[in-house]
């Protein structure tokens, strides 16, 4: 029974070391970050909660362009989660998956703040090709997109299967610019978005803008309920006609592959691309009516 107990509270203590390093960070308090991660490592040695803490650490590092301290904080993060994935797989655990996908992003940033954008972009390709089969895939793709994908050539759009009509190919929407709209069914940022992407939709249409609104499944539909595909790709379409109602009639491609190329690991991804085909703004993350606005004037 004493020895159950010790399990419990461990567990308890490994569950939260992440949490608490979070809050500590949020209140601009990185000294007591990284007291806290000591102690926790000292007692519990390296779990991935603690890979998860170290590399919330490295981000605040980064943000506070200490890049030296973010680089060797990223460095020791991935050589301890090389340690662990001897052991499972990365995907075993969300808390070392999200470690790992944190340092690479980290590691490339720092890069890109020194000026090495072209190194960066080789450096997550290079972890892109050892990681593709993996959850954190779209999420380098995204750091590889947010450095080298706006001035390009937009990917094209997987469109086998699809919600309301049929979607054009970007090749034929030439001559006209297109916003894409990645949403999930479960993201509340997308559902609030909507009507930001309705408006500036409604605003531009004078000038041709097409709204393409991309979407994916995630293996359950709702309140986590795990689904069929053909059950979850009926909650989609529920959730679309409950939440989506000013852009029901926006073409919706149903692709992970779409999500993978585009990187849009965060909901929503909004992706502006001019009358060329050519990207003008990428932005993972919910958009304010001024901001998106401005992101389309910057295609016309």
């Amino acid at each position: 029974m004493r020895c159950f107990v010790l399990l419990a509270a461990v567990s308890v203590a490994s569950a939260a070391i992440d949490m608490d390093v979070r809050q500590a960070l949020s209140r601009g308090d990185l000294p007591g970050a990284e007291r806290m991660l000591r102690d926790y490592r000292a007692k519990l040695g390296v779990t991935p909660e603690m890979l998860d803490a170290l590399s919330w650490i490295g981000r605040a590092q980064l943000l506070s362009n200490s890049w030296d301290q973010a680089e060797a904080t990223a460095k020791q993060t991935l050589d301890l989660s090389g340690a662990e994935l001897k052991k499972r797989r990365l995907d075993s655990d969300p808390h070392l998956a999200a470690a790992v996908g944190a340092a690479i992003e980290v590691e490339a940033q720092v890069l890109a703040s020194r000026g090495q954008r072209n190194q960066a972009v080789a450096y997550l390709r290079k972890e892109l090709a050892v990681y593709a089969n993996t959850s954190i895939a779209p999420r380098i793709q995204k750091n590889i997109n947010l450095l080298g994908l706006e001035g390009r050539p937009a990917p094209e759009l997987h469109s086998e299967e699809y919600l309301g009509p049929q979607p054009p190919s970007l090749a034929k929407l030439r001559g006209k610019p297109v916003l894409l709209f990645f949403w999930a069914h479960w993201c509340g940022d997308c559902k609030a978005d909507e009507a930001i992407v309705a408006q500036v939709r409604s605003l531009y249409a004078n000038k041709g803008l097409v709204v393409i609104a991309p979407t994916q499944r995630y293996g359950y539909a709702a309140r986590g309920e795990e689904a069929s595909p053909a059950q979850e790709l009926r909650y989609i379409d529920a959730v679309r006609h409950q939440f989506y109602r000013d852009l029901l009639d926006a073409s919706v491609p149903v692709s992970e592959a779409n999500f993978k190329n585009y990187g849009a690991s965060t909901t929503p991804t909004l992706v502006v691309i001019d009358r060329s085909g050519i990207v003008r703004s990428y932005h993972p993350g919910a958009m304010t009516l001024g901001e998106l606005r401005a992101a389309v004037e910057k295609a016309l």
